[in-house]
């Protein structure tokens, strides 16, 4: 059994008004660097690691790095944990899209997985690839606990798939992800558990 303990990086600039960050490499902001020092404090004490990954963004980079450094681990860099892109929506504010591409933003609002953003990557794929990096986690650490920084879409693209969720209802079923709280997920013998969702760290 692999015990996947999966977290969206701390806060970024883009927070405050609510813009979507995607695939642009947003820095944290210094409330999302202490979000990262307060995980290390956690993995430090809940149990032992096996491995830190992390999303190549910087705003995952940056989180992940304390509690690499605390549980004595290197960090390691999984492309395929990156954020879903948002084609169009990079850095906009939903205002902005309504009045850039309003009939767009709309459809994806009723079908996210199936009307992404203009220009945006598939849903379905940012799933298929975010699945296909946690398995390949798994099989590196059979028998382990493994922390992954990564991001709030495609952690929660990942969650339906392996759950046998539809993806269009990733925002409804998952509405909020906070930062740094750790959702669980444990693989058995091919068969995945949901053990913890969007949990405070305490």
């Amino acid at each position: 059994m692999t015990e996947l303990v999966l977290v969206r990086h701390g806060e970024t600039a883009w927070h405050a008004e609510n813009r979507y960050a995607g695939s642009s490499d947003v820095h944290l902001t210094e409330k999302g660097a202490e979000q990262g020092r307060e995980l290390a404090r956690w993995a430090a004490k809940n149990g032992e690691f096996a491995a830190v990954f992390c999303s190549p963004l910087s705003r995952c980079r940056r989180t992940a790095e304390p509690a690499a450094e605390a549980t004595g681990l290197p960090l390691r860099r999984e492309p395929r944990l990156r954020e879903v892109h948002f084609g169009d929506g990079e850095g906009m504010t939903a205002e902005e899209m309504r009045r850039s591409f309003g009939d767009r933003l709309a459809a994806f609002h009723r079908d996210p997985a199936g009307s992404p953003l203009p220009g945006g990557e598939s849903p379905a794929a940012a799933a298929e690839r975010g699945v296909a990096a946690l398995r390949d986690i798994a099989a590196a650490h059979p028998d382990g606990r493994v922390l992954a920084v990564s991001h709030n879409t495609l952690i929660r693209l990942v969650l339906c798939s392996v759950l046998g969720l539809p993806l269009s209802e990733y925002r409804r079923t998952f509405p909020e992800l906070g930062n740094t709280a750790p959702t669980i997920l444990r693989l058995r013998e091919g068969r995945w558990s949901l053990i913890r969702f969007n949990a405070p760290l305490c």
